[in-house]
């Protein structure tokens, strides 16, 4: 099952584009703001949608690829991101964990899945809850990456 990139699907932000810095308060010292998210081109047969926002600059700083957002079952009929199931952050905490580079400017990937199914997870699973139960069940993917500065 090949995964398709980015030919229908697309993630959009209107408070910044695709490479270009992430507004202020969307960081998680500065408010904490949910960048506002437009979906478009869902493909055929999608019953659910998944979004992953992490941070893989934060490798050098922390060891680790920083996970900031995982939000599933997204009502893919919506064309605005709207509440779903969150679950945990590296921060700890269940739901947005805006940017928060320790070090320099990192490049922030929003990834987003078309699904051709709902997922059975609890809520607090982590990003890693989230793929394992995705595996098999990936129609299509789109990404948008935006950078901020610490």
């Amino acid at each position: 099952c090949k995964i398709k990139q980015m030919e229908d699907l697309k993630l959009t932000s209107s408070a910044f584009s695709d490479g270009n810095p992430i507004p202020r308060e969307c960081g998680y010292k500065n408010g904490n703001k949910e960048p506002p998210l437009t979906i478009s081109g869902k493909p055929e047969g999608t019953k659910s949608l998944v979004l992953i926002m992490d941070d893989p600059d934060a490798m050098a700083a922390v060891g680790k690829v920083w996970v900031h957002w995982v939000a599933w079952n997204i009502d893919p009929t919506k064309t605005e991101l709207e509440k779903s199931t969150e679950g945990m952050t590296d921060f700890g905490e269940v739901g947005y964990g805006g940017p928060a580079p320790p070090d320099k400017t990192h490049t922030y990937v929003f990834k987003l899945y078309a699904l051709d199914s709902e997922l059975d997870l609890p809520d607090k699973s982590t990003k890693a809850d989230v793929e394992k139960a995705m595996e098999g069940h990936i129609i299509e993917q789109a990404i948008l990456e935006g950078t901020y500065a610490p």
